[in-house]
């Protein structure tokens, strides 16, 4: 299963560190038992083209009608040309903010008007940084169809902020299967894994 193939790859390259007795504090502040850096993958030929051509086949399945790929800047780029190689499809990149010099662009590349479109992020937690690549996208005439990434958090506000946004995602893995493949891995131990599962519940108050 893709799923818990690509979690294994991340948990075997260190793209994501598990550390629920010392957390992470994320730039929010929030404090977190889990650390992803998707980044990693693109120093690993085998998981990148393993985490390519597993997005290819959902977005594919997914969004038959698909007519660009997008990247999200910085982390989603890389991961976009290669699946727009493999779907041999146009492809672009999304600025978090208009240029402020030049033609002030946000999306880097060239769209036509009406295009159907579907954006790649490397993670997902609330998700607001790729709804608001697809709202310029929309704003800049693309039809965004939806959003591929390789993981997600699987934390409510995400689930809430793309349901309020109307907007379908994939992703290849997520934090469930994750936190379960790193049992099977000795990477936690049972105890540990309970504390994960508390904080996905309730992300503010699982230490207490």
């Amino acid at each position: 299963m893709i799923a818990e193939q690509i979690a294994k790859d991340l948990l075997s390259i260190e793209a994501v560190a598990l550390s629920p007795d010392e957390p992470f504090t994320w730039a929010s502040g929030l404090k977190s038992p889990i650390y992803c850096d998707n980044r990693v993958t693109m120093s690993y030929p085998k998981v990148r083209r393993a985490i390519a051509k597993g997005l290819a086949e959902k977005i594919k399945e997914t969004f038959p009608e698909v007519e660009v790929i997008a990247g999200t800047a910085t982390a989603g780029i890389p991961h976009a040309a290669w699946v727009a190689e493999i779907l041999d499809l146009p492809m672009v990149y999304i600025r978090s903010k208009a240029k402020d010099h030049g033609r002030g662009n946000q999306i880097e590349g060239r769209i036509t008007n009406g295009q159907k479109m579907v954006i790649i992020e490397d993670l997902i937690s609330t998700g607001g940084s790729v709804l608001e690549a697809a709202a310029a996208a929309n704003r800049e005439g693309a039809d965004v169809l939806g959003v591929a990434a390789i993981f997600t958090y699987e934390l409510a506000q995400g689930k809430h902020n793309f349901k309020a946004a109307d907007l379908p995602l994939v992703t290849l893995t997520n934090y469930s299967t994750l936190i379960e493949s790193a049992l099977q891995e000795n990477h936690v131990t049972q105890e540990q894994l309970t504390l994960l599962k508390k904080w996905r519940q309730d992300p503010e108050n699982w230490l207490n």
